[in-house]
C-alpha cells in the first residue's frame, strides 16, 4: 500500500498551478473551532506570509523556474503576520516549507524527506494526514470567505431575527457554515426577511438555507424542531448544467428503451413465434443461434405494444415537467433504463435548480409516477374490456396465467374483470394493452419505492424527514433482497438503485416547514397502493384466489 506525500503529489501531478495571495485569499479550515483562521497564512505550509519579497515554495524548481507543485508569493502586509515575528518562531519554521529567492533554484527540505509530523498551531499529523489536507483545500469546492462571514454576523444575523452562538461546518465537504442559535421569531418571516438581507449585501454570491438544527435534543419553544441556517456559495451548491456528453448518452439510452420495448412486443407474441426461436431464448442448452430474420414479420405488430410502453414513460416525465415549470425549478433532460422485461425501467431526472422548500419537492415527485400510473391505469383497464370482445380476437396475444400472480393488486382487478374461467387456463388470450398498462404500473411502483432520489424517496423525504427515508429505505431494501417485492424483478432493480440512485436528495432552501395533512395523506396511500402492485401472489394464495392455474404447492 502506498501513501500520497507531498514530493508524489507535486511531482506526479506537475500541475504547474500557481497559488498568488493577492488574487487568492488563502485559508486554513480550523477543525477544533469550526472556522477558518489566518486570512494571510498559506494553504500550503499553514504559516504567515512575510512579506512581499518572500516566496513559499512547496513542489519543484529548476534552473527555469517553478515546474511542479505549487508556489507561493506572499502579499501580505509588511507590518502585520510574519513581518513581526520573533527569531525563534522564525527558526522553527515547518520543514514542508523555506524561505527562498525566487531566482535561485531550490528544492525544499519537506519535499524530499518523510518526516512524519507537521505541527501547525501545536497540532500533530502524519504526512498522509498533512497531503489529505492540502488536497481537500486545493482541489475541493470553494469555500465562503470568512471576511464575509464576520460581515453577515454583524448585519444579517441579530436580536430581532437570529442570534447566533456557534459555528460549524455546512455541506458535503464542510465548504459552507452553518449558523446555530436561538430563533427570535416565526421561522418563515425570519427566513424571508433573512434572504432578502443577504441578497442586499452580499448580492447572488450565496445560498442561505434554514435546516433542522443537528443533533437538537429538545424543540423550539415556539413549536417545530429547532432550526439552524446553512450558508453556501451560488456556484457550490447549485447543479451544473447539463453538458454535451450528458445529451449524447440521454438519446442513445432512449433509443435503445425503444429497442427493449420493441422486444418486449416480440415477446408478448411467443405462441406465433417459430420454433427456433422461442427453443433459442427458452432452452438453457441451446447454442446454435437461429436465424434472426424470422422476427422481422413480428415487427410491425409490436410496435402498438411499444408505443404504449415508451408513451407511458414520456408521459411520467411530461408529469414531472409540467409541475417543475410553474416553480421555475428546472430539470435536466431524462435518462431512459432499458429493460427487457418492463420495456423500461423508467428514467433517472435530475433537479438542475435548488428546490425552495419541501412542498416543492413532494409536487414535482409525485406529478411524474401520478401521471404514468393514470395513463397505465388506463390501458390496463381499456385492455381488460377488449380481452372480452369477441371482435377484438385477432389483436388478441397468449399469455400464461401465471404472470398474473406477479401483482396482487392487478392480478385481483383481472379476475374480477376477465373472470375464474379465463384465468384458470393455461393460457390467457389478452389485449396488449394489458401488457403495456402492466408495465407502466410496474415501472411507476418501482420507481415510488422510498429509496434515496427515487421519486419515492423524494416524496417521503420531502413529506417526512430525512430520517424517516433512512429507516424506509432499509426496510425497502430489505424486502427487495429476500424477494418479498417486486419478485423476480427485485434483484436487478435493487442494484440498479444501489448504483444510480442511492444518495438522497439535497436539502430545499427551506427545508424546515411541514408539507401539510394532505400531502402526507397521499404520500401514504401511494405507498400502500406500490406493495398491493408489486407484492406477489404465492400459490396457496393464488389458487384459493383463482389468479392462475396452480398445479402443485
Amino acid at each position: 500500500m502506498t501513501t500520497l506525500t507531498s514530493s508524489s503529489f507535486t511531482s506526479t501531478l506537475n500541475l504547474g498551478f500557481r497559488i498568488r495571495p493577492n488574487l487568492t485569499r488563502f485559508r486554513h479550515y480550523d477543525r477544533r473551532n469550526y472556522g477558518y483562521y489566518d486570512n494571510n497564512s498559506c494553504v500550503l505550509c499553514s504559516r504567515d506570509v512575510l512579506s512581499k519579497s518572500t516566496v513559499r515554495i512547496a513542489g519543484l524548481v529548476d534552473n527555469k523556474g517553478f515546474i511542479g507543485g505549487f508556489e507561493c508569493y506572499a502579499s501580505g502586509n509588511d507590518g502585520g503576520g510574519g513581518g513581526n515575528r520573533e527569531d525563534g518562531d522564525t527558526a522553527n519554521e515547518s520543514n514542508l516549507t523555506g524561505e527562498v529567492d525566487s531566482d535561485k533554484p531550490v528544492v525544499p527540505p519537506g519535499v524530499m524527506s518523510s518526516g512524519p509530523t507537521f505541527s501547525p498551531d501545536g497540532l500533530t499529523y502524519n504526512n498522509f494526514q498533512v497531503d489529505s489536507f492540502k488536497l481537500m483545500e486545493l482541489l475541493g469546492p470553494e469555500k465562503v470567505d470568512p471576511v464575509d462571514v464576520k460581515l453577515i454576523k454583524d448585519k444579517l444575523f441579530g436580536y430581532s431575527t437570529f442570534w447566533v452562538t456557534k459555528e460549524e461546518p455546512f455541506g458535503d465537504f464542510g465548504e459552507g457554515i452553518l449558523f446555530l442559535g436561538n430563533l427570535r421569531g416565526n421561522r418563515e418571516d425570519v427566513f424571508a426577511k433573512l434572504q432578502s438581507q443577504l441578497a442586499e449585501i452580499m448580492g447572488d454570491k450565496y445560498n442561505l438555507f434554514m435546516v433542522e438544527e443537528p443533533n437538537s435534543e429538545n424543540p423550539d419553544p415556539r413549536g417545530g424542531p429547532r432550526v439552524s441556517f446553512g450558508m453556501l456559495r451560488k456556484e457550490v451548491s447549485e447543479p451544473g448544467p447539463t453538458t454535451l456528453w450528458q445529451y449524447v448518452i440521454a438519446v442513445l439510452l432512449f433509443v435503445l428503451t425503444i429497442g427493449s420495448s420493441v422486444e418486449l412486443g416480440i415477446a408478448s407474441q411467443i405462441n406465433r413465434l417459430p420454433p427456433e426461436i422461442v427453443k433459442y431464448f427458452t432452452d438453457p442448452d441451446a447454442i446454435e443461434p437461429p436465424d434472426m430474420q424470422l422476427l422481422y414479420p413480428f415487427v410491425e405488430p409490436a410496435l402498438p405494444l411499444a408505443y404504449g410502453v415508451v408513451g407511458v414513460q414520456l408521459f411520467h416525465e411530461v408529469g414531472h415537467f409540467l409541475a417543475a415549470f410553474p416553480k421555475n425549478v428546472k430539470l435536466s433532460i431524462p435518462f431512459f433504463i432499458p429493460n427487457i422485461t418492463l420495456g423500461s425501467f423508467g428514467a433517472i431526472t435530475q433537479f438542475k435548480s435548488i428546490l425552495p422548500d419541501r412542498k416543492t419537492k413532494v409536487d414535482i415527485s409525485l406529478a411524474g409516477p401520478f401521471a404514468g400510473a393514470a395513463l397505465s391505469l388506463s390501458m390496463f383497464a381499456v385492455g381488460l374490456l377488449l380481452s372480452l370482445k369477441p371482435e377484438a380476437a385477432a389483436d388478441m396475444v397468449q399469455v400464461p396465467s401465471m404472470l398474473f400472480q406477479g401483482s396482487l393488486l392487478l392480478g385481483l382487478i383481472s379476475r374480477a374483470t376477465l373472470g375464474y374461467t379465463a384465468l384458470h387456463g393455461a393460457t390467457v388470450s389478452i389485449h396488449p394493452l394489458v401488457i403495456a398498462g402492466w408495465c407502466g404500473l410496474t415501472t411507476s411502483a418501482f420507481n415510488m419505492l422510498p429509496i434515496g432520489c427515487l421519486d419515492g424517496g423524494r416524496v417521503v423525504q420531502g413529506a417526512f424527514g430525512k430520517d424517516a427515508l433512512v429507516g424506509f429505505g432499509l426496510t425497502t431494501y430489505l424486502l427487495l433482497g429476500l424477494g418479498v417485492l417486486g419478485g423476480p424483478l427485485s434483484l436487478p432493480w435493487g442494484l440498479y438503485v444501489l448504483i444510480c440512485q442511492r444518495s438522497p436528495e439535497k436539502p430545499c432552501l427551506n427545508d424546515v416547514t411541514e408539507v401539510g395533512t394532505w400531502r402526507r395523506t397521499a404520500v401514504t396511500v401511494a405507498i400502500f397502493l406500490v406493495v398491493l402492485i408489486l407484492l406477489p401472489v404465492w400459490d396457496e394464495l393464488a389458487e384459493e384466489l383463482g389468479i392462475g392455474l396452480v398445479t402443485t404447492f
